[in-house]
């Protein structure tokens, strides 16, 4: 079976469920402009009302913590870290990076329900030998009919790590995806003028383009013909310049012919937000500072009956309207899974020993 290339209408249920998508449901051939029903002439029909500009939640409530770090006798877990989501086949997918005893690994769970999903079975995935092999992105990328995993791979000598892929036919068999190879290998061929960190990938109908983070304020841009991915890359330059740190993710508005990058900001970590109307375009601020962010400590409360357990908003992903390149989300159906944890919990420990959690936001309604 293979997912859907576009789900017009789907709305996604954190329960674990996915609503049918409602596009030509009872739908009729649409009646000539000069035409009504009793064939008389008459004026043309009021074309559709536009859909409201998107405007960032304004608060979002966050549920228990979903995914925690697992206690076992054999490389216990000191953190859950950098969750990418997909629902497909009525389960969710979800690969993460997993803070290990002196290395970092990618993790993968499936579970239907989200309430289910601390106690479903966790596999490594061994697609890399690196002992940092980590900040993993999954998608179906339609023209090669084919689960890609984009990840980064720590390589011995080399300044910048590689920008790599994995590949399955079957997104819930965690032993059939390839080891790694690499999009970008750090060579002397390598275009990025730095190295950065947490790669992302979007396609349009032409391209396929790249996102990274530097931790100075930049996140930059590389693309690719569609024809040539997962090879090709090129015209590395900066897309966004602004107070920023990592983290960098990009998808497409549904509806609304725009697209979002949502990134992450340093200290008490919260999340900013920035749209463009192409991805090879200029991004303009939506919601971007301490006072007003995308996601962060000021608008962020835990739903009735949670207790407290975060103030930091860390790498996260918006849950997807399908699973292919395109990244698209529903705008009136927002979800947030992220990493988070109470600032005062980072108190005398080095960053790698943070305890982090993925939990899920949710807007809360007018």
């Amino acid at each position: 079976m293979k997912p859907w290339t576009h789900v017009s209408a789907a709305t996604v249920l954190i329960a674990g469920v996915v609503a049918e998508g409602s596009a030509g449901y009872g739908m009729e051939e649409p009646m000539s402009q000069t035409e009504n029903r009793n064939g008389m002439r008459g004026p043309p029909a009021a074309p559709p009302p536009r859909p409201p500009p998107f405007e960032a939640p304004a608060l979002w409530q966050y549920s228990p913590p979903r995914i925690s770090p697992e206690r076992r006798a054999s490389e216990p877990s000191l953190a859950q870290k950098d969750p990418t989501v997909v629902f497909w086949d009525g389960r969710w997918h979800v690969f993460m990076t997993v803070k290990l005893p002196g290395r970092s690994a990618i993790e993968y769970a499936s579970f239907e329900r989200w309430d289910e999903a601390d106690g479903a079975p966790r596999t490594l995935l061994r697609v890399s030998d690196s002992p940092y092999c980590c900040a993993p992105q999954v998608f179906y990328f339609t023209p090669h009919q084919r689960w890609y995993l984009v990840h980064q791979v720590g390589v011995p000598g080399q300044k910048k790590m590689w920008v790599a892929y994995s590949t399955s036919d079957e997104i819930g068999d965690p032993g059939s995806w390839t080891r790694a190879r690499p999009m970008l290998d750090g060579g002397a061929e390598d275009p990025r003028t730095v190295g950065g960190l947490d790669y992302w990938v979007i396609c349009d109908d032409t391209r396929a383009y790249l996102f990274f983070t530097s931790l100075d304020g930049r996140m930059w841009r590389l693309w690719t013909d569609l024809d040539r991915f997962p090879h090709g890359f090129g015209h590395c330059e900066v897309a966004l310049q602004a107070r920023v740190f990592e983290a960098s993710h990009t998808y497409r508005l549904q509806g609304l012919d725009q697209y979002l990058t949502i990134l992450e900001e340093n200290g008490k970590r919260y999340y900013k937000a920035y749209l463009a109307d192409r991805l090879d375009g200029p991004w303009r601020p939506l919601a971007d500072t301490p006072e007003h962010p995308f996601a962060g400590w000021r608008n962020i409360r835990p739903a009735p009956g949670v207790p407290l357990w975060t103030d930091n908003v860390s790498h996260g992903e918006l849950i997807r309207a399908g699973c292919d390149q395109t990244l698209t989300i529903d705008p009136a159906n927002l979800r947030f899974v992220f990493q988070g944890m109470l600032e005062e919990e980072k108190a005398g420990k080095p960053y790698g020993e943070f305890p982090w959690r993925i939990g899920i936001l949710t807007p809360v309604p007018y």
